[in-house]
């Protein structure tokens, strides 16, 4: 029987901070999650296959990590190893608007033989945006427009960081030849992730497409990365470094509890949205937004957000307490 763990404060943050440097946990948490019924007006046929192939990734799922850098474009940089790993992770619908669906992973931890729940990275879909928030560079994000020929009957995708922060957006289609369901997206600039960060690389960026396929037995997310070392003086261009292959294999299993994680999600999910449209206010104010990035945990605010949503589940602090002081610390986070 899994319990949900309550630890020290040391000890909290040496496992979120484990969780956020490779992405990954030893286990985590489901369950079945009520959502509005769309109000979105009816559409087509392919409309309606596109929201299903989304909305199934929802789910309960034993994950597999698999990352490769592959092939080598500057001259005395040695390939990583190929690092595997795995973990259980669920992903929940945070809301379904039709046109637009947002998608919660979070997983958990083990230690000791007991759970703790760790909010994870989120996907958002809108159909034929008219803009999409992407990496623009180092501490970087940007408002970029949707021409009318990339945007009709295609779907963008937004990722965002364990805080909620922005990671990297792009526009594609879902397509159904060869007996598969997959969507694409267009080739965008992203952050590092963690586990490249820590190192202080060559590289400062990647520019990669993402790819999301339905599988018999879940789905899989492919990335497709170019790691890009910085423009060497005036008027130069970022440089291939290496080439990386990321699959990432979502399995449906319900071999663990779903307990913690629906417990973390009850007591948070409200202190989230608060803290999601604190995001979109600071992007909206200025197309786009900055914030300072920090190879720990993604960007400054990260490991803040984190521990305030922890107190609220302790009942260390109220819930408007916490979203008041998630509200400035996102504020003076994205001050320019």
């Amino acid at each position: 029987m899994q319990t949900t763990l309550i630890m020290d404060k040391p000890m909290r943050a040496i496992l979120i901070a484990a969780a956020l440097l490779t992405g990954v946990a030893p286990a985590a948490t489901a369950a079945a999650q009520s959502v509005a019924p769309s109000t979105a007006p009816a559409r087509d046929a392919q409309f309606e296959r596109d929201r299903q192939s989304i909305l199934a990734q929802a789910g309960q799922y034993r994950v597999r990590f698999d990352m490769r850098e592959n092939a080598v474009f500057r001259a005395g940089y040695e390939a990583l190893d190929e690092k595997l790993s795995g973990g259980n992770e669920i992903v929940r619908i945070v809301y379904d608007h039709g046109d637009r669906i947002s998608l919660q992973h979070i997983l958990v931890m083990e230690h000791d033989g007991k759970s703790m729940v760790i909010k994870h990275w989120r996907q958002d879909w809108v159909y034929q945006p008219t803009q999409v928030l992407t990496y623009a560079g180092p501490d970087e994000w940007t408002l970029t427009s949707v021409s009318d020929a990339d945007r009709t009957g295609a779907w963008s995708q937004t990722v965002w960081q364990t805080d909620d922060s922005p990671r990297y957006g792009g526009v594609g289609r879902w397509n159904y030849d060869n007996g598969m369901a997959e969507w694409t997206s267009n080739v965008t600039w992203r952050p590092l992730a963690r586990r490249d960060a820590v190192r202080n690389p060559v590289y400062d960026r990647y520019l990669g497409s993402n790819r999301h396929a339905l599988t018999p037995a879940g789905w899989v997310h492919i990335q497709d990365n170019l790691k890009m070392a910085p423009a060497q003086g005036d008027g130069g261009e970022p440089t291939a470094v290496v080439h990386e292959d990321v699959t990432n294999t979502y399995s449906r299993w319900d071999g663990y509890s779903a307990k913690p994680g629906d417990d973390y999600w009850a007591a948070t999910k409200d202190y989230w949205a608060a803290i999601r449209d604190a995001w979109d206010a600071a992007i909206a104010r200025g197309n786009g937004v900055h914030v300072e990035e920090e190879a720990d945990t993604g960007v400054v605010t990260g490991m803040p957000l984190m521990d305030l949503a922890q107190k609220i589940q302790d009942g260390e602090i109220t819930q408007d307490a916490a979203i008041a002081q998630g509200r400035r610390i996102i504020e003076d986070a994205t001050k320019r």
